[in-house]
């Protein structure tokens, strides 16, 4: 496993939908997940420390897990099959550890509110995990720059690289200047 942290959380121009955009730690591969309107949102709050006036869902989940005596240990985005990402919030429960099945966006919506570590399989990352490279400067679709073409990590077939297209075309997209801001 590879320990991640939030690097942004993203608006795709393309199809206006978001994606978290998660780092690993001392490296230059990014994970982008796309999640949910509610999520990105629930995420976003935690990070940018706003309170709401009522607990939101992600922090029902919290309160419940403390107040039944356990606490999350970490979560990790263990799978991917088909373009769907899957996780585990692992809970340690007086002593014993209880993995619980998760939506990545889920388990991050709540490692942002207990501040757990956030994990990824190392099999994740390969199939998934791109590296960006600052230096090259490529026209971008409104006349900017834009990062060097993604490097694979690890050979894919063609049709897993054809699924995994439209992750390429948003974080091509992506100008690593504003990376550092929320």
């Amino acid at each position: 496993m590879r320990e991640l942290s939030i690097e942004s959380i993203r608006l795709s121009l393309m199809n206006y939908q978001r994606v978290v955009i998660l780092r690993e730690k001392d490296s230059d591969r990014y994970l982008p997940i796309w999640i949910g309107p509610a999520e990105a949102d629930a995420i976003a709050v935690r990070l940018q420390d706003v309170s709401v006036a009522r607990p939101l869902t992600h922090d029902l989940l919290r309160n419940m897990i403390e107040q039944l005596g356990a606490r999350v240990a970490y979560i990790v985005v263990n799978d991917l099959e088909n373009d769907t990402f899957y996780a585990r919030i692992v809970l340690d429960v007086n002593g014993q550890t209880l993995e619980v099945d998760s939506r990545p966006s889920d388990a991050i919506a709540l490692a942002v509110r207990v501040d757990a570590p956030i994990f990824a399989e190392e099999s994740v990352l390969d199939r998934a995990g791109v590296i960006l490279e600052e230096g090259e400067e490529a026209e971008g679709k409104e006349g900017g720059t834009s990062p060097k073409p993604l490097e694979e990590t690890k050979p894919a077939d063609p049709e897993e690289l054809e699924k995994l297209g439209v992750f390429k075309e948003f974080i091509e997209g992506l100008d690593l200047d504003d990376f550092g801001k929320r």
